[in-house]
C-alpha cells in the first residue's frame, strides 16, 4: 500500500497544519455525469484484497529506496510507528452506504478518517488506491444498471410474464477488451449485480471470492468463428450441425455465431432448411447470433428471418413471440443506446423483446473512465489537537461544478429519498453511512445476494 499511490502524496504529510489531529475525506460522483444515478458497488474487494495486507518493515525499506531516488521526501518515521505500532494495520475508520445502493449523484458513497492523531496524513495518502477500487467497478454497475431498466421497460411493455427472461437479457462479453485480468473480474463482477449473464470467468470468480456468493453468473456453449470457419465456407452446414448434436438437447440452449460467410443465406437455407428439423427435432433452443453489419438493422432481420421459417405466436399483449426452438442475440456493436434502437425497432415491428438478447463487451467493461460519472474524493474535515473538527472543502470560482462538501457527512433519507447532510447535524436520524472497516477489521460483509437485492429494489433501504 505504500507504493500503491501517485508521487505527489509523498511530501503531502508535511503539508498539513501542525495541530492537526485528523483529516476526513469522503468519496462521491459528481453531478454532471453520463446518469443522474449511482449503483454504489465494490469496496468491499478493496477492503479484502489490499486493506488486509500488513505493511511490514520490509515493505518500508523498498518504498524508502524507491521513492527517496525517484525525488521525493519519504515519511519513514511515519511508516515506522505504523509497523510498530499498529502490527502493520491501517488506522482508518471508513464508513459506506450499503453496497447495491442506487443514489443520486452528490450523495457521499464513502467516507473515511484516521484514528491514531499521529497517521492524519494516511486517509488522504491512500486516495488513489481507494478511488481506483470505488469508480471503476461502481460504473460499470450503473451502466449495467441503467440498461437493466431499458430492457425492462421494453419487457413490460411486450412480454407476458419476464421474471425469468430478464437476468439473462444482457451478457458479459467484456473480458478479452479489459486491460488485465483483474480489471475484467471488477468489472465482470459489477455487471454481476444487474444480471446473471457472462462469459467473463473472472467475475463470477470475484463474486465468490469477495462477496460469497457460489454461482453469480452463467453461460451455455458457444461457436465463434474460428471453430465454425474451420469447417471451411463448403462445410459450413456441417458445422453448424455438429453444434447441434454436440449440445442440443431437451431444455438446452446452443448459441452459433452464422456470419461468416452470409448471415442471410445461412438462416434462409442452412437454419431453415438443411438443418429445420434437427433444430425443432433437438428440445432445445438455438440461439443464432449475427456477429456483423449494422446492429440496429441485421439481428431485427434476423428475427423477421427465423419467425417466417420456424413460426410464432402471440402473447397476451398482441406481440410476437418466436418458436421455443429459436431465439437471437446481439453481441457486436452493442451500446446501451443500439439496446435502445433495436428493442425499440423491434417492438414496432411486432415482436416482444424476449426474443433477443445482447451480448456487451467494451461498451460494458471499457468505454467507461473516472469522469463518465464524475467520481472525487476530497477532504471534508479537520480535527485539532484540541478535540474540535472544523470543516474543509474546496469551491473553485471557475468552476462551481466541482465544490465540494464542508464537514463530515452523514446520508439521511428525507421525503423517501437520500440527501447528505453534516454530520453535526444529524440529530436522531438514522444514517445510511454504516463503518465498514476499522484498524484492520472488516466490520461489514455484504453477501452478493444481499447486494443484488438492494440494487434490484431501488429504493435505499
Amino acid at each position: 500500500m505504500i507504493l500503491n499511490t501517485d508521487s505527489y502524496k509523498y511530501s503531502h504529510f508535511a503539508q498539513y497544519p501542525p495541530e492537526t489531529a485528523a483529516i476526513s475525506a469522503y468519496v462521491e460522483s459528481r453531478p454532471g455525469g453520463r446518469h443522474d444515478h449511482v449503483l454504489f458497488f465494490g469496496l468491499q474487494m478493496f477492503l479484502k484484497e489490499y486493506l488486509t495486507r500488513k505493511i511490514t518493515m520490509a515493505d518500508v525499506d523498498e518504498a524508502d529506496a524507491l521513492v527517496t531516488e525517484h525525488g521525493l521526501p519519504f515519511n519513514r518515521d511515519g511508516w515506522e510507528l505504523l509497523v510498530k505500532r499498529h502490527g502493520g494495520s491501517l488506522p482508518l475508520l471508513i464508513e459506506a452506504l450499503p453496497e447495491g445502493m442506487v443514489v443520486p449523484a452528490s450523495i457521499p458513497l464513502v467516507q473515511i478518517r484516521n484514528t491514531d492523531p499521529d497517521f492524519f496524513w494516511l486517509p488522504t495518502f491512500i486516495e488513489t488506491a481507494l478511488l481506483r477500487a470505488i469508480w471503476y467497478p461502481a460504473t460499470v454497475a450503473t451502466v449495467s444498471y441503467y440498461v437493466r431498466q431499458i430492457i425492462t421497460a421494453a419487457l413490460e411493455r411486450s412480454c407476458d410474464d419476464y421474471t425469468d427472461v430478464l437476468p439473462f437479457r444482457l451478457h458479459d462479453f467484456g473480458a478479452r477488451g479489459a486491460t488485465s485480468l483483474e480489471q475484467a473480474g471488477l468489472g465482470g463482477v459489477a455487471h454481476l449485480v444487474n444480471f446473471m449473464g457472462t462469459d467473463t470467468v473472472s467475475g463470477i470468480v470475484y463474486a465468490r471470492k469477495y462477496y460469497g456468493e457460489h454461482m453469480a453468473g452463467f453461460s451455455i456453449p458457444a461457436a465463434e468463428h474460428s471453430t465454425m470457419t474451420a469447417w471451411g465456407e463448403e462445410r459450413e452446414a456441417e458445422a453448424y450441425g455438429n453444434m447441434i448434436e454436440s449440445f442440443g438437447g431437451e431444455g438446452k440452449m446452443v448459441a452459433v455465431v452464422s456470419d461468416s460467410y452470409d448471415l442471410y443465406r445461412a438462416v434462409s437455407e442452412i437454419w431453415g432448411k438443411e438443418l429445420r428439423s434437427k433444430v425443432e427435432q433437438m428440445g432445445g433452443t438455438l440461439v443464432v447470433r449475427p456477429d456483423s453489419g449494422d446492429p440496429t438493422v441485421v439481428p431485427i432481420d434476423t428475427v423477421d428471418m427465423l419467425g417466417e421459417i420456424f413460426g410464432f405466436t402471440k402473447n397476451a399483449k398482441g406481440y410476437k413471440v418466436l418458436s421455443p426452438a429459436v431465439r437471437v442475440i446481439q453481441g457486436d456493436g452493442v451500446t446501451p443506446d443500439t439496446i435502445k434502437i433495436i428493442l425499440d425497432r423491434l417492438m414496432e415491428r411486432g415482436w416482444s423483446a424476449e426474443n433477443i438478447a445482447f451480448g456487451m463487451g467494451a461498451g460494458l467493461l471499457q468505454k467507461v473512465n473516472r469522469d463518465t460519472l464524475r467520481f472525487a474524493m476530497k477532504a471534508n474535515g479537520r480535527l485539532d489537537k484540541n478535540g474540535k473538527w472544523t470543516g474543509v472543502h474546496k469551491d473553485p470560482k471557475t468552476d462551481p461544478g466541482k465544490a465540494s462538501k464542508r464537514y463530515r457527512q452523514a446520508v439521511i433519507v428525507e421525503d423517501g429519498k437520500p440527501m447528505a447532510v453534516p454530520l453535526k447535524e444529524l440529530g436522531a436520524r438514522q444514517n445510511l453511512m454504516q463503518p465498514v472497516w476499522q484498524d484492520g477489521a472488516l466490520l461489514k460483509d455484504w453477501t452478493f445476494a444481499e447486494i443484488r437485492e438492494r440494487a434490484a429494489r431501488g429504493d435505499f433501504k
